[in-house]
């Protein structure tokens, strides 16, 4: 009965470093480390894109707004009389 106990228990095939993939731990570790950084980069990536996009598409401050947008609102406010011909060209030439 005695040797029924031994081979149940197997202590022979549970040593450290005698399991079947015991140099498969290391790599595995790093490899399973190594996915949840880029699972999470792109998870944050893709965050920030969309935030961004929102912004662009519902027109927030400061996007889609360059050197066009000002010299339209530039000539608006000459068409309205708001400024004379010398500061609407003064300010052009800053502009551009």
């Amino acid at each position: 009965m005695d040797w029924i106990v031994a081979v149940q228990e197997r202590s022979w095939d549970w040593g450290w470093g005698m399991h079947p993939m015991w140099w498969i731990g290391g790599a595995w570790g790093l490899g399973m480390l190594l996915m949840m950084l880029v699972f999470w980069g792109l998870v944050i990536t893709g965050i920030v894109l969309l935030i961004r996009w929102l912004v662009g598409v519902s027109g927030g401050p400061g996007v889609g707004r360059g050197p066009d947008r000002a010299l339209e609102i530039l000539r608006e406010r000459y068409a309205r009389g708001e400024i004379n011909k010398d500061e609407f060209e003064a300010r052009r030439r800053d502009l551009g």
